[in-house]
């Protein structure tokens, strides 16, 4: 039995979704192009298939061949970490990671940069300078994000009541500096958060078995804030199960259909929006240029909108509701 079958028999033995030792690589790459690979903290959710859209653009403009491949579940550390390992030890030029901890990854982005290999972090941050320890940071700047809804729940709530907080995974960068700037903005204006400490877990399943379980919380509240597409579609179902959906004032953050068909019909007040095709687009523009010994910004911001029923028609919101 071969080394290949035998690490895809260990990894369905495990749980795994099936395993190819082949990533899907872009098509019409120029013959002997830089291959860069991209790691995104999962490949289920909407927001990852649209960063993969803008990554595979950003390829065909680059003249680079892509690779992209991720964990299944944006919890799976080791898996994010043996895919990336996979990807120096096939020699890829050049990669872009959008890391699931921002502690855990820190190792193996210090092997690509001794191996000379020019790392684009995105998406969420790691630990480490941006310019320094990896070439750039591509992302939304995630506490104006959170800042911009809590700012909006305070005013939908007159700057006073009750408001919940279900955070997403602990040592998710992203997620956690939109939940402190929520916490900030939210506190400043005068809310009182009477849960701030509930993690939802990966998958919107996990994300709805919490929220019901705060239920005596949600009851007793006015507001509620989620920090991502899979915490506020599982907060949604739980509301709506709950018979609570469009009682509570609701912000969450990124589209997905349920999302935006749940803005528009107020089960949701706003959702904080990015713009996943822009970044995984830039996120490999960088890369590109930084193999070309190209300056390179340190940080860039990919921006971010704040969406509501009645914005959402609006063709620059419109767009990033997609």
């Amino acid at each position: 039995m071969s080394s290949i079958t035998l690490r895809c028999a260990a990894l369905l033995l495990s749980g795994l979704a099936a395993c190819s030792d082949d990533a899907p690589s872009s098509a019409g790459a120029p013959a002997g192009a830089p291959r860069i690979a991209v790691v995104p903290k999962g490949t289920t959710h909407v927001f990852w298939k649209a960063v993969e859209a803008g990554a595979r653009k950003g390829a065909e403009q680059s003249a680079v061949e892509l690779l992209w491949k991720g964990p299944l579940q944006e919890n799976d550390r080791a898996q994010q970490i043996q895919v990336v390992q996979q990807f120096l030890a096939d020699g890829v030029d050049g990669l872009a990671l959008a890391p699931l901890d921002h502690a855990a990854l820190v190792p193996v982005v210090a092997l690509a940069k001794s191996k000379g290999i020019p790392v684009v972090i995105f998406d969420s941050d790691l630990d480490g300078r941006a310019g320094v320890d990896f070439a750039s940071f591509v992302a939304t700047d995630n506490r104006r994000g959170g800042t911009l809804a809590g700012e909006h729940l305070a005013g939908l709530l007159g700057a006073k009541g009750k408001v919940v907080l279900l955070r997403y995974s602990v040592g998710s960068a992203s997620t956690e500096a939109r939940e402190e700037g929520f916490l900030v903005a939210a506190r400043a204006a005068g809310l009182e958060v009477i849960v701030d400490n509930r993690y939802a877990g990966a998958t919107v399943g996990e994300a709805k078995t919490t929220a019901l379980n705060m239920l005596d919380a949600l009851q007793a509240a006015q507001g509620v804030f989620c920090s991502n597409e899979p915490t506020t579609a599982g907060m949604l179902l739980a509301l709506e199960q709950a018979g609570l959906a469009g009682q509570l004032r609701f912000v969450g953050f990124d589209a997905s259909p349920p999302l935006v068909r749940a803005l528009g019909e107020g089960k949701i007040d706003a959702l904080v929006v990015q713009d996943p095709r822009r970044m995984g687009r830039l996120a490999v523009e960088t890369v590109a240029k930084a193999l070309a010994r190209q300056a390179v910004e340190p940080v860039i911001d990919t921006g971010c909108a704040l969406a509501t029923r009645a914005n959402m028609q609006a063709p620059e919101i419109a767009a990033l509701l997609e």
